[in-house]
């Protein structure tokens, strides 16, 4: 790649041999895909978002490198969930070696365990339930109908969550994708 930036140029020089190099053979391919004017769907599963995927795929999004979105509902929630509850997330290193009494006394402290990171109930699920509380209200009373994201969009778009914010909003995948109301199935 001539003019290659610096992460391309790290991956032709190092990752030469099997699924590394396979890697090299997806970036290129994907530069040629959107060179040529076509569309890329990006899909999610697992805990992406937990894992704070968000500082990369943003920022794709908003260049105009993502068009679509296949994701796991627990990606859409866990991105937003990062954005309203991130300083009060807990790692838990050793938990493959819990004991159930460990893991009772973390439930009951409102600590939902993903791998060795909880996501704190109150900060996360109760903050986003008051208001998506209102919008299924809202669209029950008059029929409407919409698909997941597209209540985390409204909730987004219209500012409500803002007062919760607590990283950065470029870092938020859903916040990119809800600016450019881009589809997600």
């Amino acid at each position: 790649m001539s003019n290659a930036r610096p992460i391309s140029s790290f991956i032709e020089k190092h990752y030469l041999h099997f699924n590394a190099a396979a890697l090299v053979d997806a970036a290129k391919g994907y530069k040629a895909h959107k060179a040529a004017g076509k569309k890329m769907m990006v899909t999610l599963a697992g805990a992406m978002s937990t894992a704070e995927l968000g500082k990369i795929l943003a920022e794709m999004i908003r260049k105009g490198q993502v068009d679509i979105i296949s994701c796991t509902g627990a990606n859409l929630e866990e991105d937003v969930m990062n954005l309203v509850a991130h300083d009060h997330y807990e790692r838990v290193p050793n938990y493959r070696d819990l004991t159930p009494q460990q893991e009772r006394d973390l439930l009951d402290r409102g600590m939902n365990r993903v791998t060795d990171t909880c996501i704190p109930e109150h900060e996360a699920f109760r903050r986003l339930e008051k208001h998506v509380v209102d919008l299924w209200k809202s669209d029950d009373k008059s029929g409407n109908r919409r698909f997941p994201h597209q209540y985390f969009y409204d909730m987004i778009n219209s500012g409500v969550l803002k007062q919760y914010y607590q990283i950065d909003p470029k870092d938020s995948w859903m916040v990119a994708a809800a600016e450019r109301n881009l589809p997600i199935i």
